[in-house]
């Protein structure tokens, strides 16, 4: 396998991780936020009792991991793909944030959101068939 070849590869793996992993851990954030009972005021005990809550909870614990695996394999794509590769085509995950919302979260996506996910996932194909790299390494 050639080096232009094999940094594609790695790239779409890391692309690959990133748009699952992201999208997963925002889900379980959402869904173990909207288990603990929100704030009744300001007051100290209050805000002590919801952190407690929030930082108690697996489901939490489990987006957070998620989020931070998303986070190192973004770290990792950006140090040899060009930013304006990498973001717009991790943007896809738009798609399975939706998808997710609305199948385990039992959201409603209305018809406009869902041409506009459609609109970034046509974005993101433009872009995922360029070069991942257009700089030269320093």
């Amino acid at each position: 396998m050639t080096a232009p070849q094999g940094l594609h590869l790695k790239t779409f793996t890391l692309l690959l991780i990133m748009v699952s992993v992201a999208p997963l851990g925002d889900m379980f954030l959402g869904k173990g936020m909207k288990r603990i009972p929100p704030m009744a005021s300001w007051a100290p005990a209050d805000i002590f009792q919801f952190f407690f809550s929030a930082f108690t909870s697996g489901t939490i614990w489990l987006g957070i991991g998620l989020l931070l695996a998303f986070f190192v394999a973004y770290l990792l794509v950006l140090s040899w793909a060009d930013y304006s590769y990498v973001l717009p085509a991790s943007s896809i995950s738009s798609l399975i944030i939706a998808l997710l919302a609305h199948f385990v979260l039992h959201e409603t996506i209305r018809p406009i959101r869902w041409a506009g996910i459609g609109l970034i996932c046509v974005g993101v194909f433009v872009v995922g068939h360029t070069h991942p790299r257009t700089t030269e390494h320093e």
